[in-house]
């Protein structure tokens, strides 16, 4: 079970990068996973998609649980520890990233590797994006059309996320709120309306939103 007082990144969702170095392509792959079975398993299948590759590096961070990588015949400390460097460093639990390579002929050197590794374990990432995990309200909005700008970029302020918008007679928004700011949103929402909108809380929820989609304000 989640510990829903706590908050933690994790994958938004798979995420895949090339990169060409030298002849040598470098395939990285992020997934989202809840345990080390799970990360075993997804290594397993890409060894299996992968068999004639040179090599297939891998790190993963689960949450509470084991933290491990693998050279995989790769020159000790050039592949795996900078893949898992990549991960700790955006501080993102519950992730697996394999980075395939296929040989090109050019050697690369202790230094290419390590860049080339990294690189391609941060461009899988940046293709999975982050979700940050917490406690949210799931929260009905109904505006008119001309303050929904205005409430939308309210609820991005606030660290929420709008989910979807039904334009209809008015505009009824779904949206996720972080628990601890739906107080203040409300408030806010009614002074810009004249305390003609309300939010409604439809549920209380632990889980992911991508926090590219709003600005990640977090209470004190």
């Amino acid at each position: 079970m989640p510990d829903t007082d706590e908050e933690y990144l994790v994958p938004a969702g798979p995420g895949e990068a090339t990169l060409v170095e030298k002849k040598s392509k470098f395939i990285a792959r992020i997934y989202p996973v809840e345990s080390e079975a799970e990360a075993q398993d997804h290594l397993a299948r890409i060894r299996k998609e992968h068999w004639d590759a040179a090599h297939n590096v891998y790190a993963y961070v689960i949450r509470r649980g084991p933290v491990r990588y693998s050279d995989d015949g790769e020159p000790r400390g050039t592949s795996g520890q900078p893949t898992l460097h990549v991960l700790q460093a955006q501080a993102v639990e519950n992730v697996l990233c394999v980075v395939t390579r296929y040989f090109g002929g050019v050697l690369l050197g202790a230094g290419g590797l390590v860049r080339t590794y990294s690189g391609a374990a941060k461009l899988a990432l940046d293709a999975a994006g982050l979700a940050r995990m917490r406690r949210w309200h799931q929260v009905l909005i109904p505006c008119e059309y001309g303050v929904y700008e205005v409430v939308r970029r309210r609820v991005t302020e606030a660290g929420g996320v709008v989910e979807t918008a039904d334009f209809g007679k008015d505009v009824l928004l779904e949206a996720l709120v972080p628990v601890a700011a739906t107080d203040r949103l409300r408030l806010d929402l009614a002074d810009v309306s004249s305390g003609t909108i309300d939010v409604e809380i439809v549920d209380t929820v632990f889980r992911g939103a991508k926090i590219e989609q709003a600005k990640d304000n977090q209470e004190e």
